[in-house]
């Protein structure tokens, strides 16, 4: 028996997931989707009202994973009593492989499964992608809604002449001479890349690349060769961060609070902060100013934070937490975060924590799962 494609989406607490759910209930109704969030038990007391209030906007039940279910602790203090104490860390990450990406491919089991991941256009990363076969990541808010996977497995230069004969039944007229010029074009590294291709592919017909695609899934063991129909395929949308706060805005789930601009004076200076991202109160993806931030403004998750750090394991490499709420260096913390809000404005880019903070190499490191 021929197992029903399954269609997920992972709620992290975060602005894109939110949205995405969003966006997919208004444009794609026909989609039945399952809607989960894998729940650390640590996660900011925001995140969790943001969670219920889109399952009002929803309709919808979002299914709360929890790893470890049975035991009487949360999911991160049982996992991080079985490590004897050892912290989470950037080059660590088991709380995102045993809380969340475990859980999930745990939920999902070997059906197959199209799992929708709310990277925005405006982002040049895939995020998590499963190593299972049985799933298949689709990115609905960015020109190129396939991963880079699947990008490969069409473009491949040993496949041009099913392309070629594909594009004949799918392409427009108008379109078609051109579109089969680029397909003829075999990629190499030095002379003319894939990525170069598909740009290229998608700007001339990004719904006929699409279709092509989808035909080429057909002959594939990928889920979404078992579905006839796909309604992305005609999707030409790229949605961006503006769109995004819009979306969640208007549907009257409202911004994740995390987001609220705060304001702060030092030095006679003022200035407004945030937090940039949904996960765990503790991250240690957070950058000094959101400590700041989470000391100042949820002073109860700051000490609880504090409460797991040892001599030998700190949240932040460099600096106990006891050590980063010293008068002196919060006021050090912030006159430097001032002055890198003022560069960033001074270039007209945005003054938004997330870019302000783009500087660090540790931003981009996050992982999907927790973050979008």
């Amino acid at each position: 028996m021929v197992k029903k494609v399954r269609h997920v989406m992972g709620i992290s607490g975060g602005k894109d997931s939110a949205a995405l759910a969003i966006y997919m209930k208004d444009n794609y109704p026909e989609l039945d989707i399952e809607y989960y969030t894998a729940d650390t038990g640590k996660e900011l007391k925001e995140t969790y009202q943001l969670i219920n209030n889109l399952e009002v906007y929803l309709g919808k039940k979002i299914l709360r994973l929890r790893a470890y279910d049975d035991s009487p602790e949360n999911p991160f203090d049982h996992k991080l009593k079985s490590l004897s104490g050892f912290l989470p860390n950037p080059q660590h990450r088991w709380c995102t492989k045993s809380l969340k990406l475990d859980v999930f491919e745990e939920f999902v089991g070997n059906d197959p499964v199209v799992s929708y991941v709310g990277i925005r256009g405006d982002e040049s990363r895939d995020g998590y992608i499963s190593s299972k076969g049985t799933i298949q990541s689709i990115f609905p808010f960015r020109q190129n809604i396939w991963s880079q996977e699947i990008n490969k497995f069409v473009l491949d230069n040993n496949k041009i002449g099913l392309t070629l004969q594909l594009a004949d039944q799918l392409i427009p007229v108008e379109k078609l001479e051109r579109f089969k010029e680029l397909l003829s074009f075999k990629t190499f590294d030095e002379l003319f890349t894939m990525e170069q291709k598909l740009l290229q592919l998608l700007n001339l017909s990004t719904s006929g690349y699409n279709a092509l695609v989808h035909e080429m899934l057909k002959t594939s063991r990928y889920p979404l060769a078992k579905e006839n129909h796909f309604p992305l395929i005609n999707n030409e949308e790229v949605l961006l961060l503006d769109d995004i706060f819009d979306l969640l805005e208007k549907s009257g789930v409202g911004i994740p609070a995390y987001y609220k601009d705060i304001e702060f004076e030092v030095d006679g200076q003022k200035a407004t902060y945030n937090r940039s991202r949904s996960g765990c109160y503790f991250c240690f993806f957070q950058q000094k100013i959101e400590w700041i931030w989470l000391y100042e403004q949820h002073p109860d998750m700051f000490a609880k934070a504090m409460e797991y750090e040892r001599d030998d394991f700190m949240w932040n490499m460099e600096e106990s937490l006891a050590q980063l709420i010293q008068p002196e260096r919060v006021k050090a913390i912030k006159l430097d975060y001032i002055k890198r809000k003022t560069r960033i404005e001074k270039s007209k880019k945005s003054n938004k924590l997330r870019d302000i903070l783009a500087d660090d190499a540790e931003v981009d490191l996050a992982c999907a799962s927790c973050f979008i």
